[in-house]
């Protein structure tokens, strides 16, 4: 071998050896570099990117508030709550959200007629919110369990449910919770409801929703890859999910809402409901001394828990269309031509004007004519009445002293007394909302008929606004309140359902002051005078009530009112018997006790069973000799 050969070889080896320590040296380099990458990211950044994970096992809990109850005056429980099993979605963890409805429609753990509803409901959240879509049964809680994981994005979780232990015990004053319209939705702070999917719909539970709900509070819950909620105590608060993921997390509990007492009298509400019967009507009784309202019917009603606790879209629409009308609210929105109801207010009404007295006494014939007409206005006696005065009148109830009394008043004197009275108006109550009726005038007429001829006022309408038919209309709570006034002389205490307010956590109570909104300046001795003629409405032979009410062992006075429904000609007749119910009259009695000292006022009105001795004041009766014989014993 020459030394170029040998030269050559040194020149390559050490050529090798130099790219062996260049390449040794990055590879050293990239291995330091990869070291130190691991080394920040496994040690240096390791609580960093561990925090930015959590995001995948924690996630924000609504907690819902505990719902105040509704009370009655004596603490006994109108609305509570129970536990139940709610289902539970998550939108954002739902792939098909119509196929996973429909699944839950097949098992029958949501009702069909709901599916609208609820992609409206699930639209209108946020992706991540839990949304309640239904309460489950035992059956349905047994039903999804075994099928649990056939349904990404629904779980179920314990909640509570409103319950109406009485079922329809005051049902339209207490009203009842049901889901979330869309329309609702609009109008709440929807974080606050994320953890329900109830509001009160009508009564108590709507108007005093803020003071029933309370304020939600939330948590974290750690979950797994699917989702699912990881049932370990060590991270059921949120000290023990600071220790465990080493971070900050907050925890707010929920503030349950307040309960709410009220001014009604179960036993006295049951006895009322129970005097009414299948009877198509209304009760109020309130304490004439405080406005109290004790007992409020409205009959027929409906049993709360069906609408609270879910009822169908064709259960709902046949109980909507209920020939009866279960739903409506006869006690507030009921307008009703308050018939010989209007005696006494209108009586009192002439005396203070000084239109008549005690010895005015008109003849009663049997009918009433207007100068220089033909029609014959009738009296209820076809023999009529014969010289009669306002006490008497007033007892008997002669119709015809009260049309010749109302053309003397007038329309306009009609209309300022019964306002004064509260009629025409609304009482702005404090759980629902009131019709105001009707008290008629040329004003009024002017203003609400088109044609020109029906604009102008007629004297034959101030005559039969005399005996309160015509366009007079009155609620049965105007009617009780009315006669609460007569019965204190003139003053009267706007009627009221809550009492109070119990906080939840305390017991302690906050009792709400009574306000007085009526005082009426009239002579006493006209307000003892038309008293005394109530009075003999009750003990008089001749007296309208006196067969029902005569021997009762506590003093009451009263009026009693018929109204017409069906009309005929002056000198035409009828027999009620004959005709079909929805044309017969209606019946209506007020009345307040005891006389010397009242403690209560009634109104009751019967609808198309005749007249007000046949049904009204027999109802009256009950429940009158219940409050002063039973509830006084117990």
């Amino acid at each position: 071998m020459d030394s170029n050969t040998l030269k050559d070889e040194w020149k390559e080896n050490k050529l090798f050896i130099s790219r062996l320590i260049v390449l040794s040296i990055l590879t050293i380099f990239f291995a330091l570099i990869l070291v130190n990458q691991l080394y920040k990211l496994q040690i240096l950044e390791y609580q960093e990117f561990t925090d930015l994970s959590q995001g995948n096992r924690l996630k924000l809990q609504p907690l819902a508030p505990t719902r105040g109850l509704i009370k009655d005056r004596n603490g006994i429980i109108l609305a509570d709550n129970i536990p139940n099993w709610e289902l539970v979605l998550t939108p954002e963890e739902v792939n098909d959200l119509d196929f996973t409805l429909d699944r839950l429609i097949g098992l029958k753990l949501i009702d069909e007629s709901y599916k609208p509803r609820l992609k409206n409901l699930i639209s209108s959240h946020r992706q991540f919110e839990p949304i309640v879509i239904s309460d489950l049964s035992e059956d349905q809680l047994a039903i999804f369990s075994v099928r649990r994981h056939q349904f990404p994005g629904v779980n179920i979780r314990e909640g509570l449910s409103r319950y109406y232990p009485h079922n329809q015990l005051a049902a339209h004053a207490i009203g009842y919770v049901s889901s979330i319209s869309i329309d609702e939705l609009r109008n709440i702070d929807v974080s606050q409801y994320a953890a329900t999917s109830v509001i009160g719909k009508i009564g108590i539970e709507k108007n005093y929703e803020n003071q029933l709900f309370g304020s939600s509070g939330y948590h974290h819950e750690v979950v797994n890859a699917q989702g699912r909620v990881l049932q370990d105590e060590l991270y059921t608060d949120a000290s023990s999910l600071t220790q465990a993921f080493n971070t900050e997390f907050s925890y707010k509990l929920p503030k349950p809402g307040k309960n709410i007492i009220t001014s009604i009298d179960a036993d006295l509400q049951r006895i009322s409901e129970n005097a009414m019967g299948d009877l198509r009507g209304a009760v109020v009784v309130l304490n004439s001394n405080t406005g109290d309202i004790l007992a409020i019917v409205s009959s027929p009603s409906y049993n709360l828990n069906l609408l609270a606790q879910g009822i169908s879209v064709e259960g709902f629409s046949q109980l909507s269309n209920d020939t009866d009308k279960p739903l409506f609210n006869r006690a507030l929105l009921g307008t009703y031509p308050p018939g010989s109801i209007v005696k006494p207010f209108l009586g009192l009404g002439a005396l203070d004007s000084n239109l008549i007295d005690d010895d005015t006494r008109p003849v009663c014939s049997g009918f009433f004519v207007l100068p220089n007409q033909d029609h014959r206005y009738r009296d209820w006696k076809i023999s009529g009445h014969g010289s009669i005065n306002l006490h008497q009148a007033i007892v008997e109830s002669c119709d015809v002293f009260f049309y010749e009394l109302a053309i003397n008043m007038g329309i306009e004197g009609i209309n300022n007394y019964l306002r004064l009275f509260g009629f025409g108006e609304n009482l702005d109550l404090d759980f629902s909302n009131d019709a105001k009726g009707i008290v008629p005038s040329r004003e009024w007429k002017e203003r609400n008929f088109n044609n020109f001829s029906d604009k102008i006022w007629y004297p034959g309408e101030t005559v039969i606004t005399g005996i309160g038919q015509g366009f007079t209309l009155a609620t049965p709570i105007q009617i009780a309140f009315a006669n609460s006034i007569i019965a204190n002389k003139g003053v009267g205490f706007k009627p009221r359902l809550i009492i109070g307010y119990e906080d939840n956590l305390t017991g302690e109570i906050e009792l709400i002051p009574r306000e007085e909104s009526k005082i009426i300046n009239i002579r006493d001795e006209h307000w003892d005078y038309v008293r005394e003629a109530m009075r003999d409405v009750v003990i008089d032979q001749r007296g309208t009530s006196f067969t029902v009410m005569n021997d009762v062992n506590y003093s009451v006075a009263g009026k009693t009112g018929t109204i017409q429904v069906f009309s005929v000609g002056q000198d035409e007749f009828y027999e009620e018997e004959e005709l079909e119910e929805h044309l017969r009259d209606h019946g209506i009695f007020m009345a307040f006790a005891p006389y010397d000292k009242p403690e209560i006022s009634i109104s009751v009105i019967v609808e198309n069973m005749g007249s007000s001795s046949l049904q009204a004041v027999p109802i009256a009766r009950k429940i009158l000799d219940y409050y002063f014989n039973e509830k006084q014993l117990n």
